[in-house]
């Protein structure tokens, strides 16, 4: 019996973990600076991070996730492999 209590231990706590790895971070792709998004977001250096910011400052908030493909260098691809982490909300300024 003590050592069901154990492997169930060590069952929930594995879970645990797992659970907190797949957990991803989000950003703001309307107030987040180059630094945050290069951060949080897959296959953004800092380069493309900083042209998400650009672009943002020359054209206006962007309205939804899919309007990234309007930045140089960021794809469709590169969005649906983020789109669990980015977030549209809020306005930046123009």
């Amino acid at each position: 019996m003590k050592s069901l209590v154990v492997v169930a231990k060590s069952l929930l706590l594995s879970l645990l973990i797992a659970g907190s790895a797949f957990a991803a971070d989000k950003v703001n792709i309307n107030t987040a600076d180059a630094a945050t998004i290069d951060d949080v977001l897959l296959n953004v250096g800092p380069a493309k991070a900083q042209a998400i910011v650009d672009y943002r400052k020359a054209n206006g908030a962007f309205r939804s996730a899919e309007q990234l493909a309007m930045v140089k260098g960021i794809g469709l691809k590169t969005i649906e492999k983020n789109r669990d982490r980015i977030v549209v909300g809020g306005k930046s300024a123009k």
